[in-house]
């Protein structure tokens, strides 16, 4: 088996029993983007030669006996809204073209003194604002499983990446839905944690109420295992929780008997892809064949949830994207009569039109006399979102259902049809109103075409060790589902 292949657990049991070097594997990796990245572009910057050179630095302490950091070495791929010191961190967007962050995120920080690498920037929706990575100023990032299809978004080129063993795991971020939905489009485990587990500094905002920094990995235990390294308190994020952080590895493998899930029949609707809801079903089946109880729960505010989050989430964004005017950092146009007609030029030739869209509505949202009418009572309703969650989990202590209502979709689709972006993000984005853990599974397949479908599973605050525990003994249940890999016949296509 190609070393990029491997699940990050197995890689560094072998590293450990020093079967494999860290050097031939970032070699596999490197190998496998340039045969692939042509036609995926998941990319938009790969760490060639920082990489080579860190991985024959750990080689030599392993060969000389010198103990070796918890990552020995793993290469990570990372969302490019993530700042890295001294590599290029653009949002993919042409306002940041060519910014070289002078600092480290703190998640970062946390992966290199643990001794993973930086393995490249990964293609994602500009400043996360987006569902499908079609938004990207640069290029498009495909799905590993069908070309034809997008692999979701924003936190699509992390995802093609894992999916396509162009990485071994990937960092990304996940406002409503960034991580999650990549993560079913693609095949893979997904994980966005509890708002305020993960820091958030050094991560280039789109919602600073709402965004959360995940792990995608090829299986449960790989999340997990970063999860160990990149949670805790921060000082630097004003929103960090100082809440003392579990072992999610050791966690995992307990049993399910004492959980009880909650079945929201809001999210098995109409909408939902027949397909999907079979899968899903059968998976909720096994769950109960394991030992878990299951409970059917409402949550009846759910519906509101599209016009609330993108209500704040643009209030948000325009507010935070003000920053970028030319004046401090990023592009700036030059040829211009005054100040304020450089503010326009910049940020009219800056922003793609999906962020200018967002502004704009978020700014409406903000203004004199459209406060209380839009930003304010979204955020009321907010917090009955909020309080449907706290009851349900009054009853269960998990919550189980799709992670999208539908099968990746074509590429092309949300500029025929701009409101079909938001269909995806229906089960997700009361998770994220509600700043819970939440977890998407690989289920099984849609028959026609092989196309992923997701499980997602939801957790009370602070709880990700049992989101976890369920889904590490779910995916030993689907252990023939997800064995199947995508077959990669697209090389030498042009993307």
């Amino acid at each position: 088996m190609p070393l990029n292949e491997l699940k990050a657990v197995d890689y560094l049991k072998l590293i450990r029993k020093r079967e494999i070097s860290v050097e031939q594997t970032v070699k596999d990796i490197l190998k496998q983007i340039d045969r692939l990245e042509q036609t995926l572009k998941a990319y938009l910057y790969i760490n060639r030669e920082g990489a080579l050179q860190e991985a024959k630095a750990i080689d030599k302490k392993i060969s000389s006996g010198e103990d070796i950091p918890p990552l020995a070495g793993l290469p990570i791929a990372i969302k490019d809204n993530i700042c890295t010191k001294g590599i290029e961190t653009t949002c993919a967007s042409k306002m940041l073209k060519g910014f070289i962050p002078p600092y480290d995120a703190t998640v970062i920080k946390k992966i290199k003194e643990a001794g993973g690498i930086i393995i490249g920037k990964n293609n994602l929706d500009e400043f996360a604002m987006g569902s499908s990575t079609e938004n990207s100023a640069f290029q498009t990032t495909l799905n590993p499983w069908d070309i034809t299809r997008v692999p979701g978004g924003s936190s699509g080129g992390s995802a093609a990446a894992v999916a396509a063993h162009e990485a071994l795991i990937a960092i990304g971020t996940d406002t409503g839905g960034s991580v999650r939905i990549p993560a079913s489009f693609c095949g893979i485990v997904g994980l966005k944690p509890t708002y305020g587990r993960v820091s958030r500094y050094g991560v280039i905002p789109y919602a600073s109420s709402m965004d959360n920094v995940g792990v995608l990995g090829k299986v449960v235990e790989d999340t997990a295992l970063l999860m160990n390294i990149i949670c805790g308190y921060d000082d630097y994020d004003s929103t960090s929780a100082d809440t003392p952080v579990p072992d999610f590895l050791l966690s995992c493998r307990e049993g399910i008997n004492d959980l009880k899930f909650g079945v929201p029949r809001e999210f098995f609707g109409p909408q939902v892809d027949i397909e999907i809801k079979e899968k899903v079903k059968e998976a909720i089946n096994k769950i109960e064949q394991m030992g878990g109880k299951l409970e059917e729960i409402s949550l009846p505010y759910s519906e509101y949830s599209f016009p609330t989050y993108y209500l704040i989430v643009s209030a948000e964004a325009g507010s935070g994207l003000a920053r970028f005017d030319g004046v401090q950092y990023g592009l700036r146009i030059e040829d211009n009569d005054n100040l304020e007609d450089m503010y326009k030029k910049t940020r009219s030739k800056g922003f793609g039109a999906e962020v200018l869209y967002r502004i704009i509505m978020g700014t409406y949202a903000l203004s004199t006399g459209n406060y209380d009418d839009y930003y304010l009572r979204a955020q009321k309703v907010r917090t009955l979102i909020r309080k449907d969650f706290e009851n349900a989990f009054r009853k269960v202590d998990l919550l189980v259902c799709p992670t999208s209502p539908e099968l990746p979709f074509k590429k092309g689709r949300q500029q025929k049809d701009l409101l079909a972006q938001f269909l995806p993000d229906a089960h997700i984005i009361p998770v994220s109103l509600a700043g819970l853990p939440g977890l998407s599974l690989n289920c099984g397949f849609s028959k026609k075409v092989q196309l992923p479908i997701g499980l997602q599973i939801i957790g009370r605050p602070f709880e990700e060790e049992k989101v976890l525990r369920a889904a590490y003994n779910l995916e030993i249940e689907l252990k023939e589902v997800n064995s199947v890999q995508p077959n990669f016949t697209f090389n030498s296509v042009s993307g």
